[in-house]
């Protein structure tokens, strides 16, 4: 494949699996209507379940870009707390009272996988583990953070079945197509996978988060926002970094347990720190998380040299 043909792949398989992962949480969340399934229960599940980034996670790592893999997690992590949070408070300004337990559990999420990464290697029980932790931080935060996730009851979908089976067969194909052209790319450009798997490709498979984070701004729910972007990052450092694990045990390189795991780990811990002392997310705060991602990109391009 060239290198023409691997970014058309690339881009193509971005696109599918950020479609069908719209089409499969839709889906889902249908599903659970019809079988009398609470939307404050599916809302908490659901609000940081981004299937697109698990599917890309798994394909990587199992076509042998575990660097890649890795950056769909800590990449992400990184760009949510950031990024996300920056730009969108750059775009729909937030005020809102966040509950101290509530950005704890943020805080610490990316904390166990901190700690079974640090030596560069993932294993299968460690990745049941993160599962584990993964349910008690949910959990957690969902008790401690019920008034940022408001029930609210939406439109009832039409054929949340058919959405459902639909859905999770292109995110299994778009999945594997962005791995075979990420691959190629990594192959014909000498483009470091971890340096793309950590920036562009983390940031291409979760660039709709920022449109789920400024519409509810907008419309007066920066609760929904917030709960977005933390439930997310819970989703990322505990239940994708297990499943990955589980299919095929993850292998960490030096700038990862160096820099990315590193930044992925106290990125959330800043977000939580801001919005615990400034009470809001103005953008002055945004521009400052805004310009922190910036350096991170410096800073990777440069570990990359």
């Amino acid at each position: 494949m060239s290198t023409a043909a691997g970014l058309v792949a690339l881009v193509l398989g971005v696109v599918l699996v950020v479609g069908a992962a719209d089409l499969f949480v839709d889906g889902l969340l249908g599903v659970g209507r019809r079988l009398g399934v609470a939307p404050f229960v599916l809302s908490v599940a659901l609000s940081g379940f981004e299937t697109e980034n698990l599917a890309a996670g798994i394909a990587t790592n199992a076509k042998g870009l575990p660097g890649a893999a890795a950056g769909t997690i800590l990449g992400g992590i990184t760009f949510l707390a950031l990024a996300v949070a920056g730009l969108g408070a750059v775009i729909a300004p937030m005020r809102v009272e966040l509950p101290w337990r509530f950005a704890v559990w943020t805080a610490i999420a990316p904390l166990p996988l901190f700690a079974v990464a640090s030596d560069g290697h993932v294993s299968r029980i460690e990745g049941g583990l993160l599962i584990v932790w993964f349910a008690i931080a949910l959990i957690g935060a969902a008790r401690s953070g019920r008034n940022l996730l408001g029930d609210h009851d939406g439109e009832r979908e039409r054929h949340p079945f058919a959405r459902l089976v639909v859905g999770l067969g292109v995110l299994t194909g778009g999945g594997w197509l962005l791995s075979d052209g990420l691959r190629t790319v990594v192959r014909n450009l000498g483009i470091a996978p971890t340096l793309l798997g950590n920036t562009a490709l983390a940031a291409s498979v979760e660039a709709e988060e920022l449109a789920r984070v400024a519409v509810p701004a907008r419309r007066g729910r920066p609760e929904l926002a917030l709960g977005n972007i933390a439930g997310t990052i819970i989703h990322f450092a505990a239940f994708n970094a297990g499943v990955i694990a589980l299919v095929k045990p993850l292998t960490l390189d030096h700038d990862t347990t160096r820099y990315y795991l590193p930044a992925a780990t106290v990125c959330p811990a800043i977000l939580a720190v801001v919005l615990l002392t400034r009470r809001r997310l103005g953008r002055a705060e945004g521009a400052i998380l805004t310009a922190l991602y910036a350096a991170y990109l410096t800073g990777a391009i440069l570990l990359a040299n």
